[in-house]
């Protein structure tokens, strides 16, 4: 079960607010201003970091001079419209494939990946259960959420990255990382065809019918599950919530990019190049994320409590459910997102055709 946290980063939650959509005044500060300008669209969660970390690059001087408009939404969504052109100089999606998206659509560079650190993945997270405050129904494992009445909230995977990786998470731990691909992908039909009953369509959307009272436990990011602790830590006690890591989780990595359109390039990378500093690593971990850069992580541990056994990664799926794959993909067998998405979450992938069924297949 989840500690409890600094002041810190209780302030900075509560103060940084929950809601999606586009904003140029975070937490009432205007951040327009400026001879540049750039536009970020990016997934739904991440929003109460960058209305820490957008007023903080504006503070540098290479952020001085630098106004924003930010928008939020279902990765999947966003992806979508950049790819559909919209005006955008940096992107920050939940999951890689929103990114490839837009290189087939020749808005991002084919070597997106290696113009940053770490994959320009900034931060990162971990797949996390919500539960309501006391924990009524003793939820611990991934088994627990097939327990008889056990209701579960987790957005629907064809518009919402975070449903992917919420899903990757047990999958991974009963299938043992894809090498026993059927108990993962019973484990997902008996979860979506008899525990699943709201779908929303953004992780954000989940937390909010979670919020309202819906379902049991929500699947979330670590750092959905941190904001929401701490939002309703006030809240009267029957609202209130905490929140489990399982033992066998889910490294999340949520990666940026620059669109190569835009007409604000030095602006757009010295933005993103912020976002791996020291200080800019601080602050996400101050809202909830975990860090990337090791020695910030290091530093900042006490912030994310929990006993985690196995972490798993799309590297090492990947390499799983992508070997044999070479005959069809020009002698070379996919690898992480590729191979993931093509075996449960494409179109025809195992996944996306149990939540087509409604579980039943």
């Amino acid at each position: 079960m989840a500690g409890s946290l600094s002041v810190l980063v209780v302030s900075a939650l509560v103060l940084s607010g929950c809601g999606g959509g586009s904003t140029d005044e975070p937490g009432g500060q205007d951040i327009s201003s400026g001879s540049h300008h750039l536009n970020l669209y990016a997934y739904a969660v991440p929003k109460v970091g960058y209305d820490a970390i957008i007023p903080a690059f504006r503070d540098t001087p290479e952020g001085e001079d630098i106004g924003f408009s930010a928008s939020y939404g279902a990765s999947g969504d966003q992806s979508r419209k950049v790819a559909r052109r919209v005006p955008a100089d940096v992107v920050n999606f939940s999951v890689a494939p929103d990114i490839t998206r837009l290189v087939k659509a020749g808005v991002v560079d084919k070597d997106w990946a290696e113009q940053y650190p770490n994959g320009s993945t900034p931060f990162g997270s971990v797949v996390a259960l919500v539960v309501r405050e006391g924990n009524p129904k003793n939820i611990q494992t991934w088994d627990d959420l097939l327990k008889p009445g056990v209701q579960v909230v987790t957005p629907n995977p064809g518009s919402s990255g975070s449903a992917k990786w919420n899903l990757l998470a047990p999958y991974s731990a009963k299938s043992n990382g894809g090498v026993d691909n059927q108990a993962g992908l019973d484990y997902v039909a008996e979860l979506v065809r008899d525990h699943t009953k709201v779908q929303p369509k953004s992780g954000r959307e989940a937390t909010t019918a979670f919020e309202q009272g819906q379902g049991d436990v929500l699947i979330s990011y670590e750092n959905e599950a941190i904001f929401l602790k701490n939002q309703n830590a006030t809240a009267e006690p029957g609202e209130r919530v905490d929140y489990v890591i399982p033992s066998e989780t889910f490294k999340i990595e949520n990666p940026v990019a620059v669109v190569n359109t835009t007409e604000e390039k030095d602006a757009a990378n010295a933005f993103v190049s912020y976002l791996f500093t020291p200080e800019a690593q601080r602050i996400w971990a101050e809202n909830g994320f975990r860090p990337v850069d090791p020695a910030v992580l290091e530093e900042t541990k006490s912030l994310f409590p929990g006993d985690i056994a196995k972490l798993w990664t799309i590297k090492e799926l990947g390499a799983v459910l992508g070997e044999g794959t070479a005959a069809k993909n020009d002698g070379k067998d996919l690898k992480g997102w590729s191979a993931v998405d093509k075996a449960l979450f494409g179109a025809s992938g195992a996944i996306t055709k149990i939540y087509n069924a409604g579980g039943n297949v």
